[in-house]
């Protein structure tokens, strides 16, 4: 074997052993990255690659929309948005057999649009969701399944900071990216709704029909959450239709949350510092995996560990499909593990590489956004898949007298329904890639 290849398929063995004992996921690769590179370039290369690796990463223009849609998150979780969207939910779908839980789910998928994070949106949605499923007698199941499910709507509809993150690794546009996921996030909402809509027919108990409000009622709560779809629409909107790029478009959706916020007094001058400090710890956090996985990407390079993994997979005699579905459940299994951010820099960067030397019949360009979003929603299946899924933590945490075990039984038919899905998208690739054609135009 050739010595560099040897080398870093011991780097890998390394990074994942260092992950194993619980070593963060940016230490552990910033640590393999810089020995690796020092092991096969010697020292000297080392310093010079990080004399200006730290400014030629960070520096990238496309990043600055991170912290933008970061603070985004922060502000909209401060300001009751979450609230808003729920109450409106609740007033179309609580009448109905698990309208209740059906409201969560609409309304995850709504704070999801302007929040973008699938741990922050499960957190926000079950502090507001969880008390009224338990006034109505949910199950523990359903109750706690359904925003552990319902979080990872976070991830995909867009503006998602790890779609973000994707775009940036593969050099894929976040435009397209976006508009990609628009409609597979769409599909992911039904089928949530419609997969409670089973539920409940299958066990009427479990999801008992909440109380019809009232007209003044209805209308408050609708005309409440205007000011929200505005601003989803005036972000998403105007990236679709050109009116500005990402970044702009994310700073003003911070402006136009900020002075709802404000005008509703419903945050103070207190939350908006812990929503900057906030803001900046996770930003940090991000770069701080950029950089670590920028390392390890080059060390990775100079051993040909990318190159020849594309080349097994190339020469194994395997047909393009089997291979992208071997990497997809690759990508559940190591979701089960790490949280989604760390697992995109981590896998893709090998996983594309083999992916781009396959003929699926499509453009390398078309194929850069569909992977990412098949990608992306088996990102979300790890995030509710045990033995880890992060989002059933968070509720969990919520929910302390709900053992795990009932949560990860309610989170089952979601994820059955998100495989559902995932078919779907390898079947028709144009339901990811028909609006970004349409838009190009």
């Amino acid at each position: 074997m050739d010595p560099h290849l040897l080398t870093g398929l011991i780097g890998l063995a390394s990074l994942i052993a260092l992950i194993a004992i619980r070593v963060p996921i940016a230490h552990a690769m910033l640590l393999v990255g810089a020995t690796g590179i020092a092991v096969l370039s010697g020292p000297g290369i080392l310093l010079s690659q990080l004399k200006t690796l730290v400014y030629s990463q960070f520096s990238i223009y496309d990043l600055s929309v991170l912290p933008m849609f970061v603070l985004m998150g922060n502000i909209a979780s401060r300001a009751g948005l979450s609230r808003d969207l729920f109450r409106a939910a609740n007033a179309w779908l609580g009448w109905l057999r698990g309208g209740v839980a059906m409201s969560a789910v609409a309304a995850c998928a709504g704070f999801g649009a302007v929040c973008g994070s699938s741990l922050a949106t499960a957190s926000t949605m079950g502090k507001v969701a969880l008390p009224e499923l338990r006034r109505y007698r949910y199950s523990p199941e359903l109750a706690t399944g359904t925003l552990a499910a319902g979080g990872v709507l976070g991830i995909l509809i867009p503006p998602s900071v790890v779609l973000v993150v994707y775009a940036i690794v593969v050099e894929a546009s976040i435009v397209e990216m976006f508009s990609a996921a628009f409609i597979p996030g769409l599909i992911a909402v039904v089928m949530f709704l419609a997969t409670i809509a089973v539920y409940v027919r299958v066990r009427p108990d479990a999801g008992p029909p909440g109380d019809r409000v009232s007209r003044e009622e209805f209308l408050a709560a609708t005309i409440g959450v205007g000011p929200v779809l505005a601003i989803f629409g005036a972000v998403i909107g105007g990236i679709y239709f050109g009116l500005f790029n990402p970044t702009p478009a994310a700073a003003v959706g911070v402006f136009l949350v900020t002075v709802l916020a404000f005008l509703r007094r419903s945050m103070n001058l207190r939350d908006m510092k812990e929503a900057l400090l906030d803001t900046a710890k996770t930003t940090g956090m991000i770069y701080l995996i950029l950089l670590g996985a920028q390392l390890l990407n080059i060390f990775m390079a100079r051993g040909g560990v990318p190159q020849a993994a594309a080349a097994m997979m190339v020469d194994s005699g395997l047909a393009p499909m089997t291979v992208l579905i071997l990497l997809l459940v690759a990508l559940i299994v190591l979701g089960c593990l790490m949280d989604s951010l760390s697992m995109i820099l981590l896998a893709i960067p090998f996983f594309w590489p083999v992916v781009a030397e396959m003929d699926f019949g499509m453009s390398p360009n078309d194929l850069k956004i569909w992977f990412g979003i098949l990608a992306l929603i088996v990102v979300e299946l790890g995030l509710i898949t045990p033995p880890v899924g992060m989002n059933v933590f968070v509720i969990n945490s919520l929910a302390r007298d709900v053992p795990m075990i009932r949560t990860f039984i309610g989170v089952a038919p979601f994820f059955f329904a998100e495989l559902f899905r995932v078919a779907l998208l390898i079947a028709f690739p144009a339901l990811s890639l028909w609006l970004p054609h349409v838009l190009a135009k």
